[in-house]
């Protein structure tokens, strides 16, 4: 199945059917399909060909929705970047990709300033979504482009341990293998009012927006300022009568703790709660089923690379369970295994790996995840921990290594490193600097150089200056001592 079809194929069954709601901006889905006929034609009277790649740069809008279904139906390529990456990143995202042109909204517009050129990349005019919608109101709609099953889609950039992000391209087939399979797992249908907590550059987000759009259901898109905040995300599923919820454990927690999610009657529409990006610690799980009998619970895998590739259902018999939840077993088509067998590394084939990181060679044969697995007793599949320093916070994927090139740029730091203190809510990054020469630099001025280089939510939370930095017997930097003495407020 080609993407962009959903949307025209639901249109053509009932126009009149809420498609995307972002509060009181609401588009039917007859609506959505103009206004990507519309931006599609806008695309192509602005040059912009089929693979050429279209940056995303905003909010979270009906608008950003409609845009990255022309973009597909244009034939280009599209890549969301969210409003909270700052220019520079932005620019690096865009050379990366050779992106032909950048869409950007109100939202993100006072980032990018003045100019009608993002900042190096003189070949990628910046052209506000507004101004492409009226370009494409004169313009005749093109027929949607032809595209194949193996066509690159969209690309998600990733953090990448090099200090650059990482694009993974995803293709129809990889994006449909997932979402296929989850709309017939969870039963979708055209009642059904999806969530959609996540940023569209967050893989959490396709199922959402394709899910819906396959069962010609409605997404509810859930307003970045609210996205962690607990008692307004809790009114959200009962006010939105959300059906189908899906975050990251991180957001549900939060509800739990501060938003008096457990404390409510159960939301009366809600029939299925999935959560994926982090491990979900079991006692909350477990708080959760005694409190929501009657929704079904659903713990999904996979990495960016792969989409979703296994599954695991909460049952009463969890309640039970001692050990961490498991992760299940292999989901979307895929094939899924450990290296060696029994625990090692998570390896993953299939349909739903993606095609490559842009610019790198393609994808070739299985793709290791850097995930640590283990088969429990049960025969299920456990999550164990990573190999290398990647981690999470709040369902984010982040390379420590991307921060410290960052912090390695200030004229006040001779070498930096970034670990991780804590763990779910409390999770915090926190970056340990070696001053150069005699500079002390501070959090706020080491925060303010950061946002200018890096989205929000990888901005290090704490900062510990020492004259220097642990090494390991090889050389390198020693993050468990680091982790240690900062536990034990040594540093």
């Amino acid at each position: 199945m080609i993407l962009h079809r959903l949307v025209a194929d639901a249109a053509r069954r009932d126009p009149d059917a809420l498609a995307v709601a972002a509060g009181p901006d609401t588009v039917s889905y007859g609506q959505l399909d103009d206004r990507a006929d519309r931006y599609a034609a806008a695309l192509r009277a602005f040059g912009v060909r089929p693979g050429d790649r279209v940056v995303v740069w905003g909010g979270k809008t009906t608008a950003a929705v409609a845009l990255m279904q022309g973009a597909l139906r244009a034939g280009a390529v599209y890549v969301p970047v969210a409003s909270t990456n700052p220019a520079g990143r932005v620019a690096t995202i865009a050379r990366d990709c050779a992106a032909a042109l950048i869409a950007v909204d109100e939202t993100a517009a006072p980032r990018a300033g003045r100019e009608r050129k993002t900042p190096g990349t003189p070949a990628a005019p910046l052209v506000p979504l507004d101004d492409l919608l009226v370009a494409g109101a004169g313009q005749p709609v093109p027929e949607p482009h032809p595209a194949r099953p193996g066509d690159p889609a969209y690309i998600l950039y990733t953090s990448g341990s090099t200090g650059t992000p990482k694009g993974v391209a995803i293709s129809h087939r990889n994006a449909w293998a997932f979402v296929s399979w989850a709309v017939r797992l969870l039963g979708l249908r055209p009642a059904d009012r999806l969530s959609n907590h996540a940023p569209f550059n967050f893989d959490l987000s396709v199922f959402d927006l394709y899910g819906a759009f396959a069962a010609g259901a409605s997404v509810h898109l859930v307003a970045p300022e609210l996205s962690y905040a607990p008692a307004q995300l809790a009114d959200f599923i009962t006010a939105e009568r959300i059906t189908v919820w899906y975050s990251v454990p991180s957001a549900l927690m939060l509800m739990m703790r501060d938003g008096g999610l457990l404390d409510r009657p159960r939301p009366p529409d809600l029939r299925a709660c999935v959560f994926a990006g982090e491990p979900f610690p079991l006692t909350h799980v477990q708080a959760l089923r005694k409190r929501w009998p009657g929704v079904r619970l659903f713990n999904w895998y996979g990495p960016t690379e792969t989409n979703v590739c296994t599954s695991y259902e909460v049952s009463d018999a969890d309640l039970a369970r001692t050990r961490p939840l498991p992760i299940g077993r292999a989901a979307s088509g895929a094939t899924v295994t450990l290296d060696p067998p029994g625990e090692g590394e998570i390896v993953v084939s299939g349909p739903t790996v993606m095609l490559g990181y842009w610019g790198a060679p393609a994808q070739d044969g299985p793709y290791r995840t850097g995930d640590l697995g283990r088969i429990g007793a049960d025969g299920e599949l456990e999550y164990v921990g990573r190999i290398d320093h990647m981690v999470k916070v709040r369902g984010q994927r982040i390379e420590p290594g991307e921060i410290e090139a960052v912090l390695g740029a200030h004229d006040g730091v001779a070498e930096a490193a970034v670990v991780v203190v804590g763990s779910g809510l409390e999770a915090a990054l926190h970056a340990v600097v070696v001053p150069a020469g005699r500079a002390r630099p501070g959090l706020l001025d080491i925060k303010a150089f950061s946002a200018a280089r890096l989205p929000t939510y990888m901005l290090p939370d704490a900062l510990h200056l020492t004259p220097t930095l642990p090494l390991t017997p090889n050389g390198k930097v020693d993050r468990p001592a680091l982790l240690a003495a900062i536990e034990r407020g040594e540093l």
